[in-house]
C-alpha cells in the first residue's frame, strides 16, 4: 500500500517525507519536486516567510540513477528560518528556554492540542500544526504524480473563490486548468478580472489586519473506470478523496463533482446520462465529478475544497490564558492573509496521494513495468 509520513516542525532544522510503497523503475528527478515547492512557494497573500524559505529538496534514499529502488523514498527540505529559532526551537534542554506561549488562537489547534497533549506551552503544539507541514505533502505528491503519469493520469487545480469574490461558472476544459499557474501565478483564477478582485480583496484584508478563506477546484483527468469500491464503506473512493482533502490546515469542506448545487435540483435535472461512442463509455455531463458508487466512472475526477480565513490575526481576537484563566488577546504569530492560491498544489499532492492509493491497490506491482502489465490487461478485458 502506497503510504506517505511527514516529519518536521515549523521552525524546526527540516521537513520530512518518507513515501512506501512507490514501485521500482519510476523516473524521478529535483526539478519536479521542486517544480511543485516552488508552486507552494509563491503567490498574494503570502507573509514574511516567503521572503525566507527557498524550499529546494535532497533527495536521500529510494532513488539511483534517477529511477526508484522500490525502498522507502526520503525526501528533505532545510528550514533556513530555523537559523532564527535555534534557542526557540533547541533539541538539547537549555538553561534559558524561551518564554512559553499560553494564550491560544481561536481556529486554531492551540487549545485542544495543550489539553490533549498535556503541555503547557502552546508552541509544542502550533509548531507542528502549522501549515508548513505542508511541504512535506507537496514534496510526496511530486513523486506519486509522476506515477500517476506513466498511466496518463493528470492532476491540476485553480481558484474558484477568495472571500466573497468566486468565478460566476465553472470551468471543465483541463487543459485551460492546467495552464492557470502560467497565465495567473499570483492568484491562479482562469479569469482574469475576476483574478483582480480577488487580489483586491486579499490587499483590502490585509490592511484591516485580518484574513480571507475561499475555494481550490482540483481535478484529474484520464482516471480509469473502477478505482474504489462498492463492497465496503472504507474502500469507496470518494470517502478517501475527502479524507486527504480534509486533511489539509484550514479545509473545512469537501464537494465532490455538482454536489452543492445539486441538493437543490432534481434527479432528472442532476444525473449523468450515459452514451457510448468510440468503443467507450460515457457520461454527457458531469455533476457526479467522475464518481459514482464509491467508485471512478472514467469521467474526470472533480473536487471542491473550502477553506476557512486563516485563524492567526493581525488584530488579534479574545481569548483565555492558558495558566491564568484570564481574558487575553490571541498570541500573534507571523501568518499569511490567504492561503488559497497557494492550497491549489496542496489539494493537487492530496488527490495524487489517494489515486496512488487506489491506483496501486488495484495494479500493484514491485516494478512499474509489472504495474503496467496489470494496468494494460485490465483495460483490454473491458466491453
Amino acid at each position: 500500500m502506497l503510504r506517505i509520513l511527514t516529519a518536521g516542525e515549523s521552525h524546526g532544522p527540516a521537513c520530512v517525507t518518507i513515501i512506501e510503497g512507490m514501485p521500482a523503475g519510476v523516473s524521478v528527478r529535483v526539478e519536479d519536486i521542486d517544480r511543485d515547492l516552488k508552486l507552494r512557494h509563491s503567490d498574494s497573500g503570502r507573509g514574511g516567510r516567503g521572503l525566507i524559505e527557498e524550499d529546494k529538496v535532497e533527495i536521500l534514499s529510494g532513488i539511483r540513477y534517477g529511477r526508484t529502488l522500490g525502498s522507502p523514498i526520503t525526501l528533505i527540505v532545510r528550514n533556513l528560518d530555523f537559523a532564527n529559532w535555534q534557542d526557540e526551537m533547541s533539541i538539547e534542554e537549555t538553561e534559558k528556554p524561551a518564554a512559553k506561549i499560553t494564550r491560544p488562537r481561536p481556529g486554531h489547534a492551540d487549545l485542544a492540542g495543550v489539553l490533549k497533549y498535556g503541555q503547557n506551552d502552546i508552541r509544542n503544539i502550533s509548531e507542528r500544526a502549522s501549515a508548513r507541514e505542508t511541504v512535506g505533502r507537496v514534496m510526496a505528491g511530486a513523486v506519486i504524480r509522476l506515477l500517476l503519469l506513466e498511466f496518463g493520469i493528470r492532476i491540476a487545480s485553480h481558484t474558484v473563490q477568495i472571500g466573497p469574490v468566486r468565478l460566476t461558472h465553472r470551468y471543465s476544459d483541463f487543459k485551460e486548468v492546467a495552464k492557470v499557474f502560467e497565465t495567473d501565478p499570483d492568484i491562479r483564477c482562469i479569469d482574469r478580472e475576476t483574478s483582480q478582485k480577488m487580489k483586491k480583496a486579499i490587499l483590502e484584508a490585509g490592511n484591516k489586519k485580518d484574513t480571507l478563506g475561499g475555494v481550490v477546484e482540483v481535478i484529474a483527468t484520464g482516471v480509469p473506470v473502477g478505482l474504489g469500491s462498492v463492497m465496503h464503506y472504507d474502500r469507496r473512493l470518494d470517502g478517501r478523496l475527502a479524507q486527504a482533502l480534509m486533511s489539509i490546515p484550514s479545509v473545512k469542506a469537501v464537494e465532490i463533482g455538482n454536489a452543492i448545487a445539486g441538493a437543490a435540483m432534481f434527479g432528472s435535472e442532476f444525473q449523468d446520462r450515459i452514451a457510448y461512442n468510440d468503443g467507450r463509455f460515457s457520461r454527457q455531463t458531469n455533476n457526479m465529478g467522475g464518481i459514482e458508487g464509491g467508485m471512478s466512472n472514467g469521467e474526470d475526477i472533480v473536487c471542491r475544497v473550502y477553506h476557512k480565513p486563516i485563524s492567526t490575526l493581525g488584530a488579534p481576537a479574545k481569548t483565555v490564558d492558558i495558566t491564568t484563566h484570564q481574558s487575553a488577546p490571541a498570541t500573534v504569530e507571523r501568518s499569511d492573509i490567504c492561503a488559497v492560491p497557494r492550497a491549489g498544489v496542496i489539494s493537487e499532492a492530496m488527490l495524487a496521494l489517494a489515486l496512488g492509493q487506489a491506483m496501486t491497490e488495484k495494479f500493484g506491482g514491485d516494478h512499474i513495468e509489472e504495474m503496467k502489465r496489470n494496468f494494460s490487461s485490465y483495460i483490454k478485458s473491458q466491453p
